[in-house]
């Protein structure tokens, strides 16, 4: 795949980078290591002062920083610039928190004396290099999400991004550059896929972020394991969206058309299986797809728009393959379901019902304006479907009934559960998933200890 910057609203093939070479990527290791030396020595009180001064060139940025995104990507430019603020606002709580978050812990006093020491410390201390291969749906969220703790706890950090969004990706090197970090201490490597394996065999490189697909996390899984390097993983999602008797039904398919739709659906902890009873089907079913009908498919720079082009042919065509497989096998089209016709590569917001286990739209993600509608007869068979997944990332379950609340939490299989809602992440709450969807932890005090040395300090008595 090209390093290329094409507008997936007209297909419009805007830049062209030549990807770094041996000789180049070489150098920008040796530099990442010789900084990560000094850089690692540095009090919490400066590294939260470049990180904010980060933030707030970002604030500054955010207009022409949001038009990059949406150009690359196709991200509706409302939402762009929503990210853009709220990768400020993580910076921001990382930096204040930090310290606090990686603190020295003092383990009981009769387990210190038990070891027979006087004194036990836990520490953490930084790793080194971290590498980051992230994805292009939220180009600047899923780096800042791992840049922003990766920094306050002292490693550096090397991004290897989307091939599709490399503007993006250079601002982000730029962006700590002006902020007044050292140059190693975050650099965009503009390079192919086929470059990573080599990469992260380098004994410089200690561990490796990803944030995309199954394969991808296969791959980058595979040669960390053999080079015994910790990794966090972030794959994809096929969320449920379950919704019970006691619910506000109008509520819930209200925010059910967001949590679709949310970036034109290209998002893994959009929520794309819904999950309803049988006693409140016809009428959730009713209101979701009249709110799915009602969006505003467009431009991506109109301020109107709400669901933009998807961001390539070739994610268009998946998902398009997908809804045809459904369709031949027996679904039915409550809407959308069809390519429109004319430039960019547009979708409709589309809902299906009649899903079978045997159709592939039920066992692989539709990463896209696309939902599945599904019965359940009650609490059991609703939570049967829910985990027919090799997914597991996040759930939405509506419900006000604290009993069915607790079974749910109890029995989802999945790294979050989010009640009367729609999934979101913050910088206060971990953020990741299990099964095929990954495993380790971003955000949160769990998302700055992956990347940490966790070492125990005894002293004899």
């Amino acid at each position: 795949m090209p390093i290329a910057t094409v507008n997936p609203a007209n297909g419009e093939t805007l830049k062209t980078y030549e990807a770094m070479g041996a000789e180049e990527i070489e150098r920008r290791l040796q530099l990442a290591e010789a900084t990560f030396r000094t850089y690692r020595q540095s009090s919490f009180v400066d590294r939260a002062r470049l990180l904010v001064q980060a933030a707030n060139l970002l604030d500054e940025d955010q207009q022409d920083i949001a038009r990059v995104m949406t150009t690359e990507m196709g991200k509706p430019i409302k939402q762009a610039r929503a990210e853009a603020a709220k990768c400020a606002k993580a910076m921001r709580w990382y930096a204040e928190h930090a310290e606090e978050l990686l603190a020295d812990e003092e383990p009981a006093d009769s387990d210190v004396k038990d070891s027979g020491a006087s004194r036990v410390r836990v520490r953490y201390r930084p790793l080194g290099p971290v590498l980051a291969v992230m994805p292009w749906n939220f180009p600047l969220w899923q780096v800042i999400r791992f840049a922003a703790p990766a920094l306050m706890a002292g490693n550096v950090g090397l991004l290897k991004h989307a091939s599709n969004v490399p503007q993006t990706a250079l601002y982000l090197e730029d962006l700590f550059h002006r902020a007044g970090y050292t140059e190693g201490c975050f650099q965009t490597l503009l390079i192919g896929a086929s470059a990573v394996d080599e990469i992260l065999r380098d004994e410089r490189v200690r561990a490796a972020t990803l944030t995309g697909s199954e394969p991808a996390g296969r791959a980058v899984a595979s040669t960390a394991g053999e080079m015994v390097k910790k990794t966090v993983l972030e794959l994809g999602g096929s969320d449920p969206f379950v919704v019970m008797p006691s619910a506000d039904i109008d509520r819930a398919a209200q925010v059910a058309v967001t949590a679709r739709v949310q970036n034109t659906g290209q998002s893994c902890i959009a929520a794309k299986r819904f999950i309803v009873h049988t006693d409140v089907y016809d009428a959730f079913a009713e209101r979701f797809t009249q709110g799915m009908k009602a969006l505003r498919v467009g431009d991506p720079m109109d301020e109107d728009t709400e669901v933009g082009p998807l961001s390539s042919e070739q994610g268009r065509a998946d998902l398009e393959e997908l809804v045809d497989d459904a369709k031949r096998s027996g679904a039915t089209v409550l809407c959308g379901g069809e390519r429109p016709e004319g430039d960019g590569w547009y979708y409709p917001p589309t809902v299906l019902t009649g899903i079978t286990r045997e159709m592939r739209i039920h066992r692989e993600e539709a990463f896209g304006p696309v939902a599945t509608l599904y019965h359940a007869g009650d609490l059991d068979e609703a939570v049967l479907i829910a985990n027919d997944s090799s997914f597991g990332l996040s759930s939405n379950v509506w419900t006000r009934d604290e009993a069915e609340v607790d079974r749910f939490v109890r029995d989802l299989e999945a790294g979050s559960v989010y009640v009367n809602g729609m999934t979101a992440s913050h910088p206060a709450f971990p953020f990741g998933g299990v099964k095929r969807s990954g495993y380790g932890r971003e955000l949160s005090g769990h998302g700055i200890r992956e990347f940490c040395n966790i070492t125990t300090v005894w002293h004899g008595a």
